[in-house]
């Protein structure tokens, strides 16, 4: 993006022509803690971006302040992560944990300023005296300990004297404020852990809001970019450097929305739970929307970078396609990758007026779509080839163009070929086609006057190579995933035995392909080799999702790939707002995104309101209100459904009648027929099932039916215990309650 294209731009060319600073400077301050997300790429993108466009630079900064959760390998994740994206940070690779010495110094500042204190009250205590958005917190009585008390109980905090919880740090500000953030914050906190860098040095910790804006300030930081959900913190942003650096130049903070892609989760519990739980293969599976899962897919740079480009900077959170992404990888590769023939379901092909001593070399493009483009490879075409199963049928539909007892079909860059035979098994499986070619039907030499309309790919027995293609699909088969039973147990089929032409085998690889007629395909980096070939499904040729889950969807060129620009400062949030922000947050546990939206919209925070008035379950009625039925707001001024009705669905949720991905379907029947929850459920039986002895039985038929996938997990594959819970789960369309399934199935595998 280039100067003035957005709001943060325009912030920035603004403060350089106003001469508030001679040179930008911003930073990447992710928490090392996980793997970097395409979340993450967007705020490298901005970061990095706005910094490259201005002659600036950006610091990379690991937030390294919360030692029980952060490790090495994660800060080389985030490294990792910048640099394939194209940004380097020079010299300017900094921790916070650098800053310790520092940080503890301004904190012993404050306290002799008269503006923070040790706090002994409990945990509990804390949060009952910070106060409710209508009313005033009460100061904690050991704010009244003198400066020198503080100071030595700091210290001896420093020194590991206390316990962990035995004390805190708080800054002294405003009891009153309606800003919670405002009230007394926790500053230190005792952690008797270690650092991954400073070892046992450090026995207090600094929180994020005091660490993260004063390291800002002693980098020389200018311009602050956060996500949206950091817009409350600007506050006590404001008022730690205002109280301790009053006279100097100061960086300040920007918020912009962070980035939500449907069918996908980007919170760090939620990725930490596949991880650990085994429903994916590591940080790097290539389903998971990690910067390595994307890299190993064989996703490149430049599609995420353009990707981010795309939907821009906004100013309010919002939902963007995952078909916008795959629209960018395919656009991307469709120019680059070269052209070669894989078959997947191999039928065997005998050309019977074909030489079986004879191996012709046909000369063919990689590029056959770009004429300008050089590079060709020898095809071998011999007497024996294998063409895809479904490119062949014995009795076709209207409208099927390939290869039939009745029609012929052209073999691409090769010859036009006549089916003469047809071979089945004992169980009447075909197993061979034989067929006749055509020798004056060559491609671009063609004289024999058959008309032809279409042609197939192949490769030949001789010569093909065997190879392993993982498909890849969407790891989860909603498109506002909540849990584990939203995963898709098709997200990954391996094929162990396709062919592919020995064009398309390299001693190292580093390669993308486009195979034919079924998308672009990438050389898994860490499995393959040229003995066993793997090749990782990065994108379907065009979005076949749509078709598959019935709903609209953008064509191969959405709609949507135009550029989203706000210009003009982040709108920020009026009293009532922030007031209802800050009791959604503080009092009702909502994260900040889900919170932000509510407090935003009147429509949705009054149907919110009265919904909870009926059932107290905040977090599951805001999840649904967000979701369900703010998309039904925004296609009709009124909605049927009250919010009475969508407490009693939460509640059968609740009270695990019905699972998550029912609710949905039973919330979409309450528009259609505006019948209660209670009334479809039982109608149509969708209820939850938990009763061990009726899922027993089906775990115990998909272990029977899948001795292989038992003998693997014996063997120490412990992943496979999601592969056993996906197949229960799609026995029951559903329906079987996820944490019974979990139980009973991990019991079963481990008595087997």
């Amino acid at each position: 993006m280039s100067e003035g294209k957005d709001f943060l731009r325009t912030i920035v060319k603004e403060d350089l022509e106003a001469k508030k600073y001679k040179t930008v400077v911003t930073r990447f301050p992710p928490e090392p803690n996980g793997f970097p997300h395409i979340g993450h790429a967007k705020s490298i993108s901005i970061n990095f971006g706005i910094a490259r466009a201005f002659g600036g630079h950006c610091n990379l900064r690991m937030d390294d302040t919360n030692p029980t959760t952060e490790d090495m390998r994660f800060v080389e994740a985030l490294k990792d992560a910048v640099t394939w994206l194209g940004y380097t940070w020079g010299e300017n690779l900094f921790f916070a944990s650098d800053y310790f010495p520092k940080l503890y110094e301004y904190a012993i500042k404050l306290i002799k300023l008269g503006k923070a204190y040790v706090d002994s009250a409990s945990e509990e205590q804390i949060r009952q005296l910070r106060g409710t958005v209508t009313q005033s917190g009460t100061r904690s009585k050991y704010a009244t300990r003198s400066i020198e008390e503080n100071l030595n109980l700091f210290e001896r905090m420093k020194n590991g004297e206390f316990k962990d919880g035995e004390h805190v740090l708080r800054a002294k500000i405003d009891m009153s404020a309606a800003n919670m953030k405002m009230r007394d914050p926790l500053i230190y906190r005792i952690r008797h852990a270690h650092h991954f860098r400073t070892g046992d040095t450090w026995c207090v910790y600094p929180m994020y809001d005091f660490a993260h804006c004063l390291s800002d300030f002693i980098e020389g930081i200018t311009h602050s970019i956060c996500t949206l959900e950091f817009e409350n913190n600007r506050e006590l942003y404001d008022w730690v450097l205002d109280t301790l650096e009053p006279e100097k130049t100061r960086p300040y903070q920007y918020e912009f929305a962070r980035l939500n892609i449907n069918y996908t989760v980007m919170s760090k519990r939620k990725l930490l739970e596949l991880v650990n739980g085994c429903f994916v293969n590591g940080w790097d599976d290539p389903r998971l929307p990690t910067i390595a899962g994307y890299k190993r897919r064989g996703y490149t740079p430049e599609a995420i970078l353009n990707f981010c480009e795309q939907i821009g900077i906004a100013k309010a959170n919002s939902m963007v396609d995952v078909a916008q992404l795959e629209f960018c990888i395919r656009d991307d590769l469709n120019q680059k990758v070269p052209r070669v023939m894989c078959v997947l379901d191999p039928l065997k092909v005998t050309i019977e007026n074909f030489d079986s001593n004879k191996t012709e070399e046909i000369e063919a493009s990689y590029y056959p779509h770009d004429v300008a483009k050089e590079g060709y490879r020898k095809l071998p075409f011999s007497k024996e080839i294998y063409i895809e199963r479904d490119d062949f049928m014995e009795n076709p539909p209207q409208g099927y163009y390939r290869l039939t007892p009745n029609q012929s079909v052209r073999l691409k860059h090769a010859y036009i070929i006549t089916c003469k035979q047809i071979i089945k098994d004992a169980n009447g499986k075909i197993v061979e086609i034989k067929v006749q070619y055509h020798s004056d039907s060559k491609s671009g030499d063609d004289t024999s006057g058959i008309k032809v309309k279409s042609a197939i790919h192949w490769v030949s027995g001789r010569h093909a190579k065997k190879a392993e293609i993982r498909l890849y699909e969407r790891l989860y088969k909603t498109d506002t995933p909540e849990g584990l039973e939203d995963l898709n147990p098709d997200s990954l089929r391996i094929i162990k035995n396709a062919l592919i032409e020995p064009a398309a085998i390299d001693e190292k690889p580093d390669e993308r392909f486009q195979f034919e007629r079924q998308g672009y395909f990438y050389a898994d980096p860490i499995d393959y080799t040229s003995e066993h070939p793997i090749f990782n499904k990065i994108v379907g040729l065009k979005d076949s999702w749509a078709k598959k889950t019935e709903t609209k969807k953008p064509a191969t060129k959405p709609t949507q790939t135009k550029k989203v620009v706000i210009e003009g400062k982040a709108d920020p949030m009026s009293e009532t707002e922030l007031t209802l922000f800050s009791r959604y947050t503080n009092e009702l546990g909502l994260n900040h995104e889900i919170a932000n939206i509510l407090a935003r919209d009147t429509q949705l925070s009054n149907f919110f309101e009265e919904a909870l008035s009926v059932l107290h379950s905040p977090i599951s009625l805001a999840n649904i209100i967000t979701n369900e039925v703010a998309r039904e707001f925004k296609t009709n001024e009124t909605i049927q459904i009250t919010p009475n009705q969508v407490a009693q669905l939460v509640k059968m949720v609740d009270d695990e009648t019905i699972s998550n991905k029912i609710a949905k379907q039973v919330f979409e029947e309450m528009l259609d027929s505006k019948a209660s929850p209670d009334a479809i459920v039982q109608k149509k039986g969708l209820a939850q099932i938990s009763d061990p002895t009726i899922i027993i039985p089906l775990i115990d038929e998909v272990i029977a039916n899948n001795p292989d996938n038992v003998a693997k997990f014996k063997a120490g594959n412990t992943k496979l215990v999601g592969f056993f819970i996906g197949q229960v789960l799609k026995m029951t369309d559903g329906k079987a309650n996820p944490s019974v399934l979990n139980e009973l199935v991990s019991k079963k595998l481990n008595t087997q």
